[in-house]
């Protein structure tokens, strides 16, 4: 059965033409389930940041010799691989060391935008990086910050659970493109086209969507959004696109001789040149294998997670229906084991070298629609392109056992 299982995960590893030896740090034989809060990195980026490092191009912008040079090709570069993967432009791409980062250097500039009684909508679906800066902006300038509930029971963000807060006074909407607690996939679109009928805003934290759909920022017609190149098998960084209604009006905090106009108005100090070959790498890599085929292969693992987990007696799915309820999800649940704090359930499988995740996963506001205690939280798994059926049967199993 074992050496069955082993075949059949080389061949679903084929079938998306990845191998877990693009991974290096899988080496030590772990299932890695911990990928909603970090991916391993793929090969070709590891080697592009040491390469970079070698080469002796890692001195900085603008400037008159050939290393210098070299560092204006790369941010050029990566910053055109950035917007085929997004489908944004070039123009628009800043580089920061976070997410989290990135948004509180926008809300910083919105919130010298915003005037009392101005309202913004976040969502309890949100990881906190998409709330709490907006919190902080809103505070300061006296505004009002309105929280779009989702439906725990399904997990469901519904659009017009944040149609139904839009106001003449409402300037922002802040929502999540994935849920990273619990895979669910707002329909950001119609989001969109709700806020902007209204005169609002729409930004988009996009840190858990990009790793496992195709990405379309023209299509979705949001005005700011956000990913994180360490979701999708690159180095710890953050990418903030900005709309050319926004990059170049908004009061950016940066010092004086930083760019009037552009992406790089927006960063703050010499970026990680290296970084930036890895995010390129990175990058490269998902537009190569095909998100469509990422997808597919995360998809067909998933469900068998998740049907999996719904047989095991004792064993509650989170924010989900049923095994049939996968559609515009990210491949990331939420689960709990009956007589099993979350923390017992992580260690346990941490035994069985299985990787996964306990508490809230910063995302405060999902816990109580979802019933659960707002420190203790649940276990969370996700599955990424290195994830193979028999990593699932090693959790399944694991899980099983307590």
């Amino acid at each position: 059965m074992v050496n069955a299982r082993r075949v059949l995960a080389l061949l679903n590893m084929n079938a998306l033409n990845v191998p877990k030896t693009r991974f290096p740090g899988l080496s030590n034989g772990w299932a890695r389930f911990d990928g909603p809060a970090g991916t391993q990195m793929v090969d070709s980026s590891i080697e592009a940041m040491a390469d970079w490092q070698r080469s002796g191009n890692n001195a900085n912008s603008h400037g008159s010799f050939p290393a210098a040079q070299a560092c204006d090709d790369l941010v050029d570069e990566v910053s055109a691989t950035m917007a085929q993967l997004l489908g944004a432009d070039a123009e628009g791409m800043i580089f920061g060391p976070s997410t989290t980062s990135n948004l509180m250097s926008l809300t910083r500039a919105i919130g010298a935008t915003l005037r009392p009684g101005d309202e913004i909508i976040c969502t309890t679906l949100d990881h906190d990086a998409n709330v709490a800066p907006w919190l902080l902006a809103a505070a300061d300038a006296g505004a009002v910050v309105r929280m779009a509930e989702f439906d725990g029971s399904t997990g469901r963000l519904a659009p017009q659970a944040v149609g139904d807060l839009l106001t003449d006074r409402t300037r922002w909407v802040a929502v999540t493109g994935g849920s990273n607690a619990i895979g669910t996939m707002p329909d950001i679109a119609a989001i969109t086209d709700l806020a902007h009928d209204a005169g609002a805003l729409v930004a988009v934290d996009g840190v858990h969507r990009t790793p496992h759909r195709v990405t379309d920022v023209a299509a979705i017609g949001c005005d700011a959004y956000a990913t994180s190149p360490y979701k999708w098998y690159g180095p710890h960084a953050g990418v903030l696109w900005l709309s050319p209604e926004l990059r170049d009006v908004l009061p950016a905090y940066k010092v004086r001789p930083a760019p009037e106009t552009g992406g790089g108005r927006w960063q703050h100090g010499t970026p990680s040149y290296e970084t930036l070959a890895g995010i390129n790498a990175a990058a490269q890599f998902l537009l190569t294998t095909g998100m469509d085929n990422i997808a597919a292969h995360e998809n067909q693992v998933f469900a068998r997670l998740v049907g999996g987990l719904y047989d095991l007696p004792g064993v509650r799915v989170l924010g989900s229906t049923g095994p049939d309820d996968l559609a515009e999800r990210a491949p990331t649940l939420m689960l709990m084991v009956e007589g099993q704090a979350p923390l017992s359930v992580a260690e346990h499988l941490a035994r069985a070298q299985v990787a996964v995740w306990n508490g809230h996963n910063y995302a405060v506001g999902a816990m109580e629609p979802l019933g659960l205690h707002h420190e203790e939280g649940a276990v969370r798994a996700g599955v990424t392109a290195y994830i193979t059926d028999e990593d699932v049967d090693r959790l399944l199993s694991a899980v099983a056992s307590l």
